[in-house]
């Protein structure tokens, strides 16, 4: 009997033993994740500076990863960053009009029936020989094309869940009240690609 009670006083020992430090883990873990809360805060995010190697903006939705590492070696004209972000505004307001050929099969056929428009090209294709063809066709049949950087944000503007190597804006003829926001906005950014495809050929 003696040796069972000794036993039995052992096992009770290791139990409180191991009840301790389940204890002091557990309050470790709750003082861990205070930490983590208040790094979490809002003020800290605010002081702490973020470095991002590339640079993306939000603007109204739109998202612009203007990074020109992976460019291929034809994209040119290039358009600028503020210039990107207006062509993907019009491009947003076209695709809602569905006056957007997305893609290369729609946008060869679009330019083979001499329709007048922008084509916008990605810059970071792969592979390049997707699209090397479209300048080339642009320029035989007189249309204004330029390139953004990054088929990420073309296919975003257009409302795709898929990037997208190549949009052509067809807009309407027909002048109405609701088209005439979208048709300045269009004009504008016509007449930069237009300053950059000067700029290029000098």
């Amino acid at each position: 009997m003696p040796k069972e009670k000794k036993e039995s006083k052992s096992k009770k020992e290791k139990k409180e033993k191991s009840h301790k430090k389940r204890e002091k883990h557990s309050s470790k873990n709750k003082d861990t994740n205070a930490m983590e809360v208040d790094v979490i805060s809002p003020v800290s995010v605010e002081s702490t500076p973020t470095l991002t190697p590339v640079k993306t903006k939000t603007d109204k939705g739109l998202i612009v990863h203007y990074d020109l590492r992976a460019l291929i070696p034809f994209a040119q004209p290039l358009a600028s960053e503020e210039l990107t972000r207006e062509i993907m505004k019009v491009i947003r307001i076209a695709a809602r009009k569905r006056h957007c050929r997305r893609g290369v099969k729609e946008t060869v056929k679009a330019i083979c029936k001499k329709q007048k428009g922008l084509v916008v090209m990605a810059g970071d294709v792969s592979p390049m020989d997707v699209i090397s063809h479209i300048p080339v066709l642009c320029e035989d049949h007189e249309i204004h094309y330029v390139f953004i950087p990054s088929r990420a944000d073309l296919g975003f503007s257009c409302a795709t869940k898929r990037p997208t190597s190549v949009i052509m804006i067809v807009p309407d003829c027909k002048i109405e009240e609701n088209n005439l926001e979208y048709r300045e906005i269009l004009e504008k950014v016509l007449v930069k690609v237009k300053e950059l495809e000067q700029f290029m050929i000098h």
